[in-house]
């Protein structure tokens, strides 16, 4: 079968068919540049104001599903096939405004406007999914999106009172969903996408089948899923990502479910596909999932891609390192498994072949005498990137802590084990004194450097007394309190 080589979906309510795809055209300067759809904004170029949200539809395993992404870093290629929706398609045929945009007006939720088509987009996805949000969920739906002008308890007042102007029922995304859902299919035609020029292709494999086999064809090809970090290679550091190979549609990277005592994480799932299985089974990591970036890069970013990028102050490889997770990767037909702490090899180095990838992640279930935490330590709370992110295990029967696996990103070059603090504990009463020495013995795993995110003594005492904050957090034996040092 012959490849085809234009990048087809519907935008707003048109089919549109792009020929010669770069794979560094972002779906934002399309929009703004050639079909003048201004209302979506840049403002960072890098996914963190939300200015440029949209909401993107995809025909997946449940059906057609809307979630707000951030234009500015997405990809025009990794649209294909796909829903694209901006601020100028919510208003009704004869220009009265959506129920979103008059509860803004109504709550004073605008003053100099930049911002606002990207809250109100983000306001429309949560509206959508939950009518009547309380203030936290409208506080979480809007990580994503930042104001200069206002203090956001006007938006906050609006997301609440939306329902007031409207329902979802008669929104045109639900009306219409069985029409889009058939429009869609049509455009799955089962056939590998190559677009752009020889030295910039798109390619958009067919299967996974044939991720391997492009792979194998092209094995330094930039893999994009998420493109949360990709997309800034582009916008911020003017990097040649091409040829780039986009996975983001391939339904079979996306398992998310529990097998036995392990849960299976496709490489492809994103942030907000494995939330509400990690909250079941992992309930440790539930607030922290919520402190990962915002909404826009959580629906995007992917557990896999932010293993395989390798970054040391990723956010998901801690955690999962301290659970005893294991990855799977793939080189043609060939598969081959090794624990998640032997994947980081030295800062930019991993142990994958340029022709291999990440195809899915194994997470061991706790047991019952199971202790687990995850902790980040970073400037702001919400969407921002971790001076120290933390995953502890130990297994504690009959006061012995057995079993003890302390992962921190932040700490090192790449996410680490800290030995000598296990060994420390491994074997040891269940105690202060036991924590207490496994803190000292920090020293001796990390020689943490100092930046503009946090100093090396910084990261070295706080990472101490997230071990302390562990053992009082669990601790059911003493009512005495421990002075922790500011962190």
């Amino acid at each position: 079968m012959t490849h085809r080589t234009d990048i087809q979906f519907v935008l707003n309510g048109k089919d549109v068919s792009v020929p010669n795809v770069s794979a560094d055209q972002t779906l934002l300067d399309f929009l703004r540049l050639e079909r003048r759809l201004t209302g979506t904004k840049e403002g960072c170029a890098e996914g963190d104001c939300g200015a440029c949200t949209v909401l993107v539809g995809r025909l997946g395993r449940k059906g057609l599903a809307y979630v707000p992404v951030n234009a500015c870093i997405r990809f025009l290629a990794s649209v294909d096939g796909c829903h694209v929706v901006t601020v100028e398609h919510l208003s009704g045929p004869d220009g009265r405004l959506h129920p979103v945009q008059q509860a803004m007006i109504e709550h004073h939720g605008s003053q100099c406007g930049f911002c606002t088509p990207g809250f109100v987009m983000a306001l429309y996805a949560l509206w959508m999914q939950t009518p009547e949000p309380t203030e936290t969920q409208v506080e979480t739906a809007l990580q994503g999106n930042l104001c200069r002008c206002t203090g956001y308890e006007p938006i906050i007042r609006a997301a609440v009172a939306v329902s007031r102007y409207g329902t979802p029922a008669s929104d045109y995304l639900n009306t219409e969903r069985e029409t889009m859902t058939t429009r869609l299919a049509a455009l799955k035609d089962g056939r590998r996408v190559v677009s752009g020029t020889e030295d910039n292709l798109s390619i958009i494999p067919s299967s996974v089948d044939d991720l391997a086999e492009c792979l194998q064809t092209y094995p330094n090809a930039t893999i994009v899923a998420g493109a949360t970090d990709v997309g800034l290679w582009v916008t911020k550091f003017l990097r040649n990502i091409g040829p780039a190979i986009f996975t983001g549609h391939l339904e079979d990277l996306k398992t998310v479910e529990r097998q036995g005592s392990l849960l299976l994480i496709g490489a492809g799932a994103s942030y907000t596909d494995c939330q509400e299985l990690l909250s079941e089974h992992l309930p440790h990591l539930s607030s922290y999932w919520d402190r990962i970036a915002g909404w826009q890069v959580r629906n995007m970013g992917t557990v896999g891609g932010n293993i395989a990028n390798g970054s040391p102050i990723g956010d998901t490889p801690p955690v999962l390192i301290a659970l005893g997770a294991e990855i799977t990767l793939r080189r043609g037909s060939e598969s081959r498994t090794l624990p998640l702490a032997d994947f980081f090899i030295d800062y930019g180095k991993q142990d994958r072949q340029p022709d291999e990838f990440v195809a899915s992640i194994h997470v061991p279930l706790p047991g019952p005498n199971d202790l687990n935490a995850a902790y980040k330590i970073s400037k702001r709370r919400d969407e921002d990137i971790s001076s120290v992110a933390a995953g502890i295990h130990m297994t504690v029967t009959d006061g012995t802590i057995s079993n003890a696996r302390i992962a921190f990103g932040g700490m090192a070059a790449t996410p680490k084990r800290a030995a000598a603090a296990e060994a420390a504990l491994n074997g040891r009463p269940w105690s202060r004194e036991s924590i207490e020495a496994a803190a000292v013995a920090l020293a001796q795993d990390f020689s943490p450097l100092t930046d503009w995110r946090a100093s090396s003594d910084y990261r070295m005492l706080s990472a101490q007394n997230l071990l302390r904050r562990f053992f009082l957090e669990n601790d059911t034996k003493t009512d005495t309190p421990v002075q922790l040092a500011c962190a």
